[in-house]
């Protein structure tokens, strides 16, 4: 036998007024559903506006066969999240310095300073910016380039996106992209080098794309360029055509992505949305696919 929930509710308008319900029952997936879920879920539910507070009453959980759908099964969309975690002592590039992450009001500190019972926690980060998963701009290359401040959030917020499967490659050239719907999407490039994160097989011998590859993906108007390794471009130079390409046509780069063998070839978009900092180039970034 499924499940329902029976309940009595009452909901505050704020713009006055209200309305109650008695006895009222949904289909649920689960065995019980928290009162905050159920009211979120009744609001969308009966598509009301300008709710207020929501007050549930007398819930109970039935055993009932199901009307319809449940409130809460889960839904078609699911989020991934494509970056590393950032931690103090943290090496995310070989000759940079590691991030200390401490307190700078620590939770017995704060106690003098708040009433009984109330304490708070205040970070202090020393880091710096190309740490984690980081994005660039092109002020990371060009004095005269947009920095994060002035990067639009169209330019990396839910993009439409791509995986471009390199595994086992190392320098990762033109034919990688070729017979692919590229143009005003973030292509992601999987090279499986993610696996090495936080070990130092990660800092030598990274896969990377060629400078040929930059140049057919900037004629081709692609939006963002990410990638699961080291750096985009060879390290074992100091040139840096693939950033001095895509940064100077203004598409922006990922490095450091994780977890790409969990996302299709194609079909989902894709966020990577860094603070709005005036003067700096590259910072971490929550990145994550929408599937």
């Amino acid at each position: 036998m499924n499940q329902r929930v029976q309940f009595d509710f009452e909901i505050d308008f704020t713009n006055g007024g209200g309305i109650q319900g008695q006895d009222f029952r949904l289909d649920i997936a689960g065995a019980d559903i928290s009162d905050r879920e159920l009211a979120d879920h009744l609001i969308a539910d009966m598509r009301l506006l300008m709710v207020g507070a929501v007050r549930i009453l007398n819930k109970r959980i039935i055993a009932e066969r199901h009307k319809r759908a449940p409130i809460d099964a889960e839904h078609n969309v699911r989020l991934i999240d494509l970056s590393h975690t950032i931690e103090n002592g943290l090496v995310t590039y070989k000759g940079l310095p590691a991030p200390i992450i401490c307190d700078y009001l620590s939770r017995e500190a704060s106690r003098e300073r708040y009433a009984p019972g109330t304490e708070f926690q205040i970070a202090k980060i020393e880091m710096v910016a190309n740490t984690g998963t980081y994005l660039d701009c092109p002020f990371h290359r060009y004095a005269d380039g947009n920095d994060l401040a002035a990067v639009g959030l169209d330019r990396f917020t839910d993009l439409e996106a791509i995986v471009v499967r390199a595994d086992g490659a190392s320098a990762i050239d033109v034919d990688a992209f070729r017979g692919r719907e590229i143009r005003g999407r973030a292509v992601l490039v999987h090279t499986g080098w993610s696996q090495h994160w936080n070990t130092e097989r990660y800092h030598t011998g990274n896969p990377f794309l060629t400078e040929r590859a930059a140049l057919y993906l900037r004629d081709c108007g692609v939006k963002l360029v990410g990638i699961d390794s080291l750096n985009i471009d060879n390290t074992a130079t100091n040139a840096r055509p693939v950033h001095s390409t895509l940064l100077g046509a203004e598409i922006l780069i990922v490095e450091h992505l994780c977890e790409l063998h969990r996302l299709p070839d194609d079909g989902f978009t894709f966020t990577a949305a860094p603070p709005k900092f005036r003067g700096v180039g590259t910072f971490p970034v929550r990145a994550m696919a929408k599937l």
